[in-house]
């Protein structure tokens, strides 16, 4: 004999009801909250709405609600999924995103940042500097953070307004600079306000990141390819 949608909702109510005892019996005092009590009726209602549209389309096309079913049920799973592991998903995604832009590099729960190399074996650090963003190559033979002219403009800095009265031998011969203080510096978690930089006189390929910001973490090092900085 066919039963009634109002049937099953009662059979599901009174599992429901059940389960909800039950549950009280192992967990005594679960209950006692108003809020947790709010919780379940809701939860319950849920349940009572979406069991009587599934015992519905079940009697109207039951291979279509079953096929419906089990579709909700993996997407549900895996939603539980994800949230039961999202730490390990962050990471991962972290780790995804950090292979395929290395600048970026990945974020770790102790605080630390970390680099892989390019396939030259420098390491590269995009950076946020007075607002806009800068890509550094991690230079330690170099004292001072220094901005190739063209960077320097970027981020609202006009090489033309500065005095270029500092000089330094390179492997290119005797350079210019121009001091000057930037307001601030952030990659991920690190940030460090009025830095002492340089403005490079002459052209240069990119920017380098030097031993004044290197020096003013907690740490550095390089192992296996890959740097870390210790905020």
């Amino acid at each position: 004999m066919t039963r009634s949608v109002g049937f099953w909702l009662l059979i599901l109510l009174g599992a429901t009801v059940a389960l909800v005892f039950v549950l009280n019996e192992l967990y005594p005092g679960a209950l006692d909250d108003p809020d947790s009590r709010m919780r379940l009726l809701t939860r319950i209602g849920w349940m009572a709405l979406i069991g009587s549209a599934v015992i519905g389309a079940a009697r109207l096309n039951p291979k279509t609600a079953l096929r419906q079913a089990a579709i909700w049920l993996a997407i549900i799973l895996g939603l539980v999924g994800l949230y039961a592991f999202k730490n390990d998903a962050a990471l991962i995604g972290q780790r995804i995103m950090g292979a395929l832009s290395p600048t970026q590099g990945v974020a770790h729960d102790d605080g630390t940042l970390s680099f892989d190399a390019g396939p030259d074996g420098h390491f590269r650090i995009q950076a946020l500097v007075n607002g806009g963003r800068v890509t550094f190559m991690v230079d330690t033979g170099a004292t001072d953070v220094v901005l190739a002219p063209d960077d320097a403009q970027r981020i609202g800095i006009d090489p033309a307004t500065l005095v270029f009265d500092q000089f330094a031998q390179t492997a290119n011969g005797t350079v210019s600079g121009a001091a000057i203080r930037l307001d601030n510096l952030v990659i991920g978690s690190i940030e460090m306000n009025q830095l002492p930089a340089t403005v490079n006189g002459a052209d240069m390929s990119e920017s380098l990141l030097g031993m004044e910001f290197l020096g003013r973490l907690r740490g550095w090092r390089v192992e296996n390819g890959e740097l870390t900085l210790v905020p």
